[in-house]
């Protein structure tokens, strides 16, 4: 009997695995949970993540790749620096056109999907996929813009954010279907056509894969030798881990810090170290008020590799989880999956209403201020060092890591992409 075929996936990515930006570490995930019924293709950059283009990805204008069953079509750009506005945009736009001729490259596709980065144009690709392909079209809003950028005051010409609107829009419009990854990002679609027709929308909650990223005790091996890679031994580790960007307030958040002197110690008599892990636009930033003001409980580290997430996570006690004020309804914080997905509670800086913020005080897995509220923020900080290893703060972590395993597993939210995709013009 003849098998039938796969129907073929298109799917546009900005960043893609081996580079650590989550979102293509989420889409490497899909695209290896939806193999199995489609043939994909993904478009997108060569590792560049951190601005520095990987030796073997400088000489060609398309690199082709096969991973693990999804043909992989690369991109080169030109390297840029984070804190660079002009070498940042000539980065995004390369991408940009690149994947637009790119298109033209790959055969006939059932379906389009593309995600919501770079802002704006991520979304315009998929609509120029969909016409150059004759496919259906999916778009994944990770994040709304410009909301996002007019939320932290990034640019005020009102004519430029009102362009930017009217051609995500177009997007949405243009789509079959939008995906977002919040409650409060579907009332933010709902907002911005009001009475006019609502592009067909549902939700998905994004993900980390539980069998991969779980609790460990602070004695396994791997937590040890992380602890004392970076000097952290005995130490009670408060970590804020992921993109040190825009988008979370933390400029404000390390004055909250300071509050907090170098020699602060828990209950327990564990010093209190707050360790950020990553990179982005403002680590120079507060990392120069850090040394400005002698703060020496506060430690900068890398991105770790993906292998290495599972320690360096397992090592905090506690995790933040933050957004800027404004960001609900706009952005999804992803940290938070990782951070249940170890057991441990969190320091949340958010919204009420907010996805998170709701899945917070829902599960009662940590504390929660209102942001701009540093005065709640530092209390809550007081009250995790006050609880080092107490009941209440194992119990914030299991609870946690419960919900996400009856609730939040990977395997759950892949099936409804493939589903929901599936489902399209049915």
């Amino acid at each position: 009997m003849q098998m039938k075929s796969k129907k073929t996936l298109l799917i546009y990515a900005h960043y893609f695995v081996p580079d650590v930006a989550s979102t293509g570490q989420i889409l490497k995930e899909l695209t290896d949970g939806m193999k199995d019924v489609f043939d994909i293709t993904v478009i997108c950059v060569v590792p560049s993540y951190m601005g520095v283009v990987e030796p073997g990805y400088k000489t060609q204008k398309f690199y082709r790749e096969h991973m693990n069953g999804v043909d992989v079509l690369r991109i080169k750009v030109p390297e840029f620096q984070k804190g660079n506005t002009k070498s940042r945009i000539i980065n995004i736009m390369s991408y940009f056109f690149g994947a637009m001729g790119a298109t033209f490259l790959v055969g006939k596709q059932d379906y389009v999907f593309a995600i919501s980065q770079p802002p704006i144009l991520g979304g315009l690709l998929g609509v120029w996929g969909k016409w150059v392909k004759h496919a259906k079209y999916i778009y994944n809003i990770q994040d709304f813009n410009p909301e996002q950028i007019m939320a932290v005051g990034l640019n005020k010409n009102k004519f430029l954010m009102r362009l930017l609107m009217m051609l995500d829009k177009f997007s949405c419009k243009r789509s079959d279907l939008v995906i977002t990854v919040g409650r409060d990002l579907v009332e933010t679609l709902e907002k911005r056509f009001q009475k006019k027709k609502k592009p067909n929308c549902i939700m998905i909650n994004n993900w980390i894969d539980e069998d991969e990223v779980f609790p460990m005790d602070m004695k396994n091996s791997g937590v040890q030798s992380f602890r004392a890679k970076y000097e952290l031994e005995d130490a009670f580790v408060i970590m804020y881990s992921g993109n040190i960007g825009l988008y979370y307030d933390l400029e404000n958040i390390i004055k909250v810090i300071r509050s907090f002197p170098s020699g602060t110690t828990t209950r327990c008599g564990r010093k209190v170290v707050f360790a950020f892990v990553g990179a982005g636009t403002i680590r120079d930033k507060i990392k120069e008020y850090v040394q400005n003001n002698q703060m020496s409980n506060v430690v900068f580290l890398p991105y770790q590799k993906k292998e290495e997430l599972v320690y360096s996570l397992n090592v905090a006690d506690v995790h933040w989880c933050v957004n800027a004020k404004g960001i609900k309804g706009v952005s999804c914080p992803s940290k938070f999956y990782g951070i249940v997905a170890c057991q441990k509670p969190v320091l949340g800086v958010l919204e009420e209403d907010s996805e998170i913020g709701y899945l917070i005080r829902e599960t009662n897995c940590g504390l929660c201020s209102k942001p701009g509220d540093y005065e709640s923020i530092k209390k809550n900080i007081q009250w995790f060092i006050d609880h080092d290893g107490s009941e209440e703060l194992f119990q914030m972590g299991y609870r946690g890591r419960d919900y996400l395993e009856k609730n939040l597993r990977k395997n759950d939210s892949i099936q409804k992409y493939k589903k929901a995709i599936l489902e399209i013009g049915q």
